[in-house]
């Protein structure tokens, strides 16, 4: 008996209904329409090339089988994709998928297909090399940029979990999009780049990209005084991991938006994987369409907060060791305590002071310090000195600011000593051995005890830890206030 491509194509949906759960079959597989059958040949018609693209990543294997159970080994597949009310054939498409992975995903023909069997060498990449036809993605990835040189604090482990467990499994967790928001200088770009990198490490068949808001707003002005829209779009949801910086950038730049909406909804569909940063959260982006806003809400939005005293000692010190420098205790502190809010202005003063130790001939030291970071801040912080410390303490607590240099071990007089010593060690610019000095002639060892003590009652006691950060606000305004 003669068959017909209706049969052939309905005897290959009994094989593939037993192989694939019901709400895949009912996505992927009832809107198929069987076209033709010539020789042994089956064309079938699908709704557009995502489907195409889908089939091709997710299923050439079971098509294959399919094929060639009911047209045997030289049976193949070619596809009709429908656009509007015309068709475009895609032919010697998972022909019998010849070269596969070890999923039995397509990795194409050897005549310039792409991943997948997707006909490239007509679609236009904005970031080719000219004169290369073949379609090359370059994941405009800083490789410096990893999870190794980002330090994890309290200020960032959010965001830096979320894109570790991202990188692992692009497009597969709920992290989609994974929006990564904060102020400057705090680490969006560096995380965002870190994902792309661990994703190439972990899945070398992935396409990653990163583009800034700026180049894709360009590349898109581009494409259309090129009458390229088609090709610019069609690039874009081929990527895997998509990597977008500053999406803010994006405001009120309507055209951008819509075809940026477009390119999120294919990739998002097509269980690819979007990583955006942005200076605000999605709810405060002003001049963003609501249908993207929307969107952007259907992931995780993580921030990363100004880091703590402690995480920009350990970026610094982190820095320093990449550098192959070694600066003086007291100096790291003075840096890390007076620039706060910016990451690259405290790895900036770390290049300029070791720029003007060389050039001037000078020892890092605190002074020098201190020359340096006016270049970063527009005050440096006034010296705030053991005995203002001692002072407020002892008023706070109402006990004589002598006491706290006695030998008493009354329990108000030494925990009012024991913060003091903590307000001074992180506070100002001295050494274990003068803070130990101004507290009637204490060792180095009792001011690391005394430290201890209160970090651990600020641990257990919400009381206590609030008290701590009442006075430091107070020395500080107080400081202001001179």
């Amino acid at each position: 008996m003669v068959k017909d491509c209706v049969t052939v194509w309905d005897n290959c949906l009994q094989i593939i209904r037993r192989n694939v759960n019901g709400q895949s079959f009912r996505t992927w597989f009832e809107p198929i329409r069987p076209v033709r059958l010539d020789n042994q040949a089956l064309t079938i018609q699908v709704p557009n090339k995502f489907f195409y693209e889908w089939l091709e990543e997710h299923y050439v294997a079971l098509l294959k089988m399919t094929i060639r159970k009911e047209l045997g080994q030289r049976g193949r597949l070619e596809y009709q994709i429908l656009t509007g009310n015309q068709t475009r054939k895609r032919e010697l498409v998972a022909e019998a998928a010849p070269y596969t992975n070890g999923n039995g995903i397509a990795k194409g023909k050897r005549n310039g297909l792409a991943p997948g069997g997707l006909d490239t060498s007509n679609i236009k990449n904005p970031f080719v090399i000219p004169g290369i036809k073949k379609l090359k993605v370059d994941p405009q990835l800083n490789t410096t940029y990893t999870f190794d040189s980002f330090i994890e604090g309290d200020c960032n482990r959010l965001a830096r979990s979320a894109g570790q467990a991202v990188a692992k499994k692009p497009g597969g967790t709920a992290f989609n999009p994974l929006v990564i928001f904060g102020d400057v200088g705090l680490g969006k770009t560096h995380l965002a780049h870190a994902v792309g990198n661990e994703v190439l490490r972990i899945h070398d068949n992935k396409r990653v990209l990163y583009v800034s808001s700026e180049k894709f707003t360009g590349q898109i002005i581009e494409s259309i005084k090129n009458n390229a829209v088609n090709d610019f779009v069609n690039f874009y949801q081929m990527i895997d991991v998509l990597i977008v910086d500053d999406i803010q950038f994006l405001a009120n730049k309507q055209k951008t938006q819509e075809i940026f909406f477009h390119i999120f909804n294919q990739l998002h569909q097509n269980g690819k994987q979007l990583i955006l940063t942005s200076d605000r959260p999605p709810k405060d982006l002003d001049g963003m369409e609501e249908r993207l806003i929307s969107r952007f809400k259907w992931g995780l939005s993580a921030d990363l907060q100004i880091p703590e005293f402690e995480t920009r000692v350990a970026i610094l010190e982190a820095k320093m060791n990449r550098e192959g420098v070694d600066l003086p205790h007291d100096v790291v502190e003075f840096i890390c305590y007076n620039i706060q809010n910016n990451i690259r202005e405290l790895e900036g003063v770390l290049v300029s002071l070791i720029a003007q130790s060389s050039l001037n001939r000078r020892e890092i030291d605190v002074e020098l310090a201190k020359d340096v970071t006016r270049n970063f801040v527009t005050q440096i912080n006034k010296e705030i000195t053991l005995e203002f410390i001692k002072s407020l303490v002892a008023d706070h607590f109402k006990v004589p600011v002598e006491k706290l240099g006695g030998k008493t071990r009354k329990r108000q007089f030494v925990i009012a000593r024991q913060l003091s010593m903590y307000l001074a060690k992180h506070l100002t610019d001295k050494s274990l051995k003068a803070i130990g000095q101004m507290f009637g002639g204490r060792d180095h060892s009792t001011v690391i005890y005394s430290i201890k003590t209160v970090q651990d009652l600020m641990e257990t006691d919400l009381i206590f830890k609030d008290t701590v950060s009442v006075l430091e606000k107070k020395i500080k305004l107080s400081l202001n206030e001179k």
